[in-house]
């Protein structure tokens, strides 16, 4: 027994080492044997993608070959891997990003070895953004077919891209096409970001996406000449009016439909508030025409419109005050009182009053005898006299004469 057992223990290191070996041996050999690799191709998603970046392609290039072991009878297919690139942190350059690819398997059975490509390079740029015109493209009009003013609505959108191509954009715009029938265009049109060839330029967004678009269209077409009316609104601010209007041109030249410009005895402009307004206003506004009825010359209309303070006019019942009168003259007035008519915005009519309203009599330099003397008043600013009445006042001088001299008196010894 103690032999059987000394030939089990001898050299025992090198005896659990062959073992070992063996077995790893083994193991390498099953794991050959079930190591594979997946051909087809995996769609590799971005995740954290950096704000107010985009990229210049839909999606980044697969991953198509992947190392994998797996026990046997595992099915293995493209969904049976997810495969990422994550971007967070990183700063777009050149136009041009790389990040590693991360592949993991949905089934845990699944241990994922190796992949290719382990690198995704993706193109990436700055978001950028900007307001541009909208420009409306008709073609060529038909003979026979005369088009009016055209109408879009809203006249600027926002374009908003990658920087390489947004420095291209300079407007966008929307193609219409104008029948031979002549009907008139009013449609909502695609958008489409040009550059200063009037090429399209892509991929970019546009908001709004479309543009509403108007154009009349008239086969029998006629012009006439009419007065401009402006038109304004609202009411100017407490204590104010509207002294005057102008408009330059004061006539318009309009084409459209025969029957419709048979209906016209003027053009309107656009409403102008006047709502709140104290001072003088000087504005351009386009002419509000019917539909079918455009202007030959797109030129603006100017109206000015100047303001003034509200006047109006109260009577006061005032005294007389001579002025410039002399010592050794005796003046006698026909009426100790006259009514005055005075002027001036309701504000500072306000402020006055007529107890402190006195009306003057310049009797400087007159000589004895009867006059007849106007009536002038000192008025605060801002007020007139309008009229007195009487307008004149009768003044009788009298010559008083030299004054009698004073007796002394006598002293009480006298």
């Amino acid at each position: 027994m103690r032999r059987l057992l000394g030939r089990i223990i001898h050299n025992w290191p090198l005896k659990l080492g062959a073992i070992g070996l063996a077995t790893l041996m083994y193991g390498g050999l099953a794991l050959s044997q079930n190591t594979q690799t997946y051909p087809g191709n995996v769609p590799v998603r971005v995740v954290n993608q950096p704000p107010d970046t985009v990229m210049l392609v839909a999606a980044p290039a697969p991953v198509t070959s992947i190392r994998y072991f797996a026990p046997s009878g595992v099915p293995v297919a493209a969904s049976s891997f997810v495969a990422t690139v994550d971007l967070e942190g990183v700063v777009p350059k050149d136009g041009l990003v790389s990040a590693p690819i991360q592949v993991t398997a949905v089934d845990g059975r699944i241990r994922v070895l190796g992949y290719d490509p382990a690198i995704s390079s993706i193109p990436l740029e700055p978001l950028k953004r900007k307001e541009v015109d909208v420009q409306v493209e008709h073609g060529v009009v038909p003979e026979g077919l005369t088009i009016g003013k055209t109408t879009v609505d809203p006249a600027r959108a926002v374009v908003s891209g990658p920087e390489s191509v947004m420095a291209r954009v300079v407007a966008v715009r929307a193609d219409v096409l104008i029948q031979t029938s002549g009907i008139d265009i009013d449609q909502d049109v695609p958008l489409i970001p040009i550059d200063n060839l009037g090429n399209a330029l892509s991929p970019l967004e546009v908001t709004p996406g479309t543009a509403r678009v108007i154009i009349a269209v008239s086969s029998d077409l006629q012009s006439r000449t009419l007065p401009v009316n402006p038109i304004i609104t609202g009411t100017p601010a407490a204590g104010f009016e509207i002294a005057s209007v102008t408009v330059e041109p004061m006539v318009a030249l309009v084409a459209g439909d025969a029957d419709q410009l048979a209906e016209l005895t003027q053009v309107d402009t656009d409403p102008i508030p006047m709502t709140g307004v104290s001072a003088d206003k000087v504005v351009e506004v386009p002419l509000a025409l019917p539909v079918g009825v455009s202007a030959v010359k797109d030129e603006p209309i100017t109206v000015t419109i100047a303001i003034r303070p509200v006047t109006a006019t109260r009577t006061f019942s005032a005294g007389l005050d001579l002025v410039g009168d002399r010592g050794d003259f005796e003046y006698a007035l026909s009426v100790d009182r006259v009514l005055l008519t005075i002027g001036g915005s309701t504000a500072d009519l306000d402020r006055l009053s007529g107890a402190s309203l006195v009306a003057t009599l310049d009797v400087a330099g007159l000589k004895a005898g009867v006059h007849e003397v106007p009536v002038t008043a000192n008025l605060p600013a801002g007020t007139t006299l309008v009229a007195a009445d009487p307008a004149k006042v009768t003044v009788t001088v009298t010559d008083l004469g030299p004054a009698a001299p004073v007796s002394p008196q006598p002293s009480a010894g006298g």
